[in-house]
């Protein structure tokens, strides 16, 4: 009976992670997706803890309340800019979980082939599961156990570094120690040595020399990838944290588990895929941690940066009668959104024709910022993607950059030696007038130089991007 309750809740719940990621692609659905993923995530717990095994209801009550509070009180103060470093954290413990998982799966393997008969039949649980597998299934499931803290190892400190590169706690350039790739060539290859070793005597060394190699393996990847290609880490990571979790359903016997990880794996795989074909990245050479890159020197960039105040800009958007607005990192760590789509509604009211331009890997999140428009309540049928508006700007009489770099720079198209060299952008410089809202001169997150920010059309918008749009709100009325 427990059996069938636990299989029937498990069909329910993986139903409702299929909705979930379904409806998560749409903004009008995803609320409704989030809910369906709650539900869903319910059961599955719920189902757990009554089902074949269960016990030890205190401790487990216990965990789930303190999880539960901690995840309560991190949604509540993370900010919407932290948002990508709380998902690299989150990434960081699902590898964590699945490391201890498959260690300790493997110490119970260890302690129920040592009994006897008469005692295996006194077992229940995992425990009970495992006393029942075959010479040929043991073997199966020490690869499965390798390939769960294998993963699980590199999305966990992989996980680490990427959190400290979005928090700015670690340097967001591309760093490699003494001999690169060589290095991580070198760990893989003790770690399918030591699969060979584990599989042959299921000891305990090999496991823990492989995790070793994993944990380095993960750090060193991240570390030789660069700012610019954060958004496709991020989602990358999340796909090595379903295929973790897939590894242990299988070890575990879960179904569910199974389900869930494969979904997840294969959504941030295809993901990660998407992001770096909008990039003109190489998917093989992002997730080895940065294979290829500059060929040379980069374009130097002629002119100087012409600013212009809150009444240049005032003036120009009065005159213009189409506007394409585009969001970056900066707009979210200025929290200006609601100011933009304030902007946006007065400008409307005027009768001019506004739309937002946004790039498939705008911000340090993939869809960071449909999410902060849609949390301002900007209209979903005027934002819209980098393909369907990119033909739009030499028609456009007033571009406006808010807090964006590498999405609008023109050297991914002019200079063969840029780090971006090919990666598609929004060509905003040709709209007749850009104006750039940044804080200063610098050159932003990934370190790149833009020729945009000198060209005789643009003109700089300096100042916190919050505070100089409350400057040009008191202007338009």
């Amino acid at each position: 009976m427990e059996y069938g309750f636990t299989t029937a809740a498990y069909v329910v719940a993986a139903v409702l992670f299929i909705l979930s990621l379904g409806g998560l692609s749409g903004q009008e659905s995803a609320k409704r997706a989030v809910w369906y993923g709650i539900v869903g995530m319910g059961i599955a717990v719920f189902a757990t803890l009554i089902g074949p095994g269960s016990g030890l209801w205190l401790l487990s009550l216990l965990l789930i309340a303190g999880g539960g509070a901690i995840g309560y009180q991190l949604a509540n103060r993370v900010q919407m800019t932290q948002m990508p470093e709380l998902v690299a954290a989150m990434h960081s413990l699902v590898g964590l979980a699945a490391v201890f998982v498959g260690l300790i799966a493997h110490v119970e393997l260890g302690r129920v082939l040592a009994m006897g008969a008469e005692e295996k039949q006194a077992l229940d649980g995992f425990a009970k599961l495992l006393a029942k597998k075959t010479a040929t299934e043991v073997s199966i499931l020490r690869v499965e156990l390798f390939l769960g803290i294998f993963i699980g190892a590199v999305t966990f400190t992989g996980s680490v570094i990427a959190y400290g590169k979005l928090a700015g706690k670690v340097t967001s350039a591309a760093t490699k120690l003494p001999g690169g790739h060589m290095l991580n060539a070198g760990a893989a290859g003790l770690s399918l040595i030591t699969l060979i070793w584990y599989f042959n005597t299921g000891g305990f060394f090999p496991l823990f020399l492989m995790t070793l190699a994993a944990l380095f393996i993960g750090y060193h990847l991240i570390m030789g990838i660069g700012g610019a290609d954060m958004p496709v880490v991020v989602s990358m990571l999340n796909s090595y944290s379903g295929w973790a979790a897939a590894a242990i359903g299988f070890s575990l016997g879960n179904d569910l588990l199974i389900v869930v990880g494969a979904l997840v794996g294969s959504s941030g795989a295809i993901l990660s895929y998407i992001m770096c074909k909008a990039m003109n990245r190489s998917f093989v050479s992002v997730i080895l941690g940065g294979f290829g890159g500059s060929t040379g020197p980069a374009m130097e960039v002629e002119g100087e940066q012409v600013a212009i105040d809150a009444d240049g800009v005032a003036t120009a958007l009065e005159e213009a009668d189409s506007v394409i607005i585009i969001p970056g990192y900066g707009m979210a760590v200025a929290q200006a959104q609601q100011n933009v789509a304030e902007l946006t509604r007065r400008l409307r009211a005027k009768g001019k024709e506004v739309r937002f331009a946004i790039h498939p890997v705008a911000g340090r999140l993939p869809g960071h910022m449909n999410v902060l428009l849609a949390e301002a309540k900007v209209p979903y049928d005027i934002v819209m993607e980098m393909d369907e508006i990119n033909e739009d700007f030499p028609e456009t009489d007033v571009a406006i950059v808010i807090g964006s770099n590498d999405i609008v720079n023109p050297a991914a198209q002019e200079d063969p030696n840029s780090p971006i060299a090919g990666m598609p952008v929004l060509e905003c410089w040709k709209a007749k007038q850009v104006f750039v809202s940044k804080r200063g001169q610098g050159t932003g997150y990934s370190g790149i130089e833009n020729p945009l920010f000198f060209k005789e059309n643009t003109r700089m918008f300096y100042g916190d991007a919050k505070a100089s749009l409350d400057q040009l709100l008191t202007l338009i009325q």
